[in-house]
């Protein structure tokens, strides 16, 4: 693989990981054939949507903690294309950060294993009223005190 877009910090507990397979939909290609540039951010959205909900921190989780937590960057490399009706496998991998902030990788592989495409997400936290938390919020902070421990494995 490529080298990670985010570094590893020192004490720094291992990644999480979460793998989800998938099948590319006839209406996600365009005329070429190929899978639409603009689908690779709803293929990220499904691992992350994955890894939340195997570690306790999904969308409603957030919310019902009173955390909005939208994308700040994103960014895509494209290594080799998609097309209908490959099967591909989309890892997530959150990384560990101090900050109020969310790391996410992801590696999208063909069924052979070849690489296809990589990239990341940024996601930073707001409270309902859409200020910015400077400081993990108690729901994450807990999120991440049982991480360091090692309870995910």
């Amino acid at each position: 693989m490529l080298r990670p877009y985010f570094k590893s910090m020192i004490n720094a507990p291992q990644p999480l990981t979460v793998k989800v397979e998938r099948r590319v939909r006839f209406e996600e290609v365009d005329p070429l054939g190929i899978v639409w540039h603009g689908r690779y951010p709803s293929f990220f959205e499904d691992a992350r949507g994955a890894l939340g909900e195997k570690y306790g921190i999904s969308y409603l989780d957030f919310y019902n903690n009173g955390i909005i937590a939208p994308i700040k960057r994103m960014h895509i490399d494209y290594h080799l294309p998609l097309s209908y009706p490959d099967v591909f496998v989309i890892e997530g991998i959150l990384h560990w950060s101090d900050a109020a902030r969310i790391d996410f990788e992801y590696v999208i592989m063909d069924s052979k294993g070849a690489l296809l495409t990589t990239g990341y997400t940024v996601q930073v936290m707001l409270d309902p009223n859409k200020n910015l938390y400077m400081v993990l919020p108690p729901f994450y902070m807990e999120f991440c005190q049982r991480w360091k421990r090692g309870d995910f494995k």
